[in-house]
């Protein structure tokens, strides 16, 4: 029986969250993936793309600070984690982990573009942001993008 691939990526991400000691990045972690993939996969709807490779590149975003408490290079470094956790589960083509790859490595470049998937991913990553808290101040390298969203879907 072939089980889902997103459930097959939470089996994998589900255990590192919550194997982090503190309790406030557990749930910080849990919040932001799981938000991020779910924005993911409603943009990719939207949008017209794979929406299940999107929610996993949403889960898998982020996997790397989570992890190592380090967010320097987050970007490069959640791909690199990705790529190998994808490789692992051998249910993913070449192609699939490489556009997964490439939209996590530059889903932290707000002002330059990407794939559609990248675009989409750095959009989710915003929309999650600011949907956790609306009344809290964008960080910087997210006001364009929040502005273009929040006039995108306020009807």
């Amino acid at each position: 029986m072939c089980m889902n691939r997103l459930e097959l990526i939470r089996e994998v991400v589900d255990p590192i969250l919550l194997g982090l000691h503190d309790p406030d990045a557990k749930r910080c972690g849990f919040v932001h993936l799981y938000g991020v993939s779910q924005s993911a996969a409603f943009l990719a709807l939207q949008r017209g793309l794979d929406t299940e490779l999107a929610a996993i590149a949403g889960m898998l975003h982020d996997l790397a600070t989570y992890e190592s408490g380090d967010s320097v290079n987050h970007g490069p470094r959640s791909a690199e984690r990705a790529g190998s956790i994808l490789r692992k589960l051998d249910a993913f083509t070449p192609a699939e982990i490489q556009a997964i790859q490439d939209a996590i490595t530059h889903h932290s470049d707000k002002a330059d573009n990407h794939s559609p998937l990248a675009e989409l991913l750095k959009d989710a990553d915003v929309l999650q942001h600011f949907l956790y808290n609306p009344g809290l101040d964008a960080f910087p390298t997210h006001v364009g993008r929040r502005e273009m969203l929040r006039d995108q879907y306020s009807g």
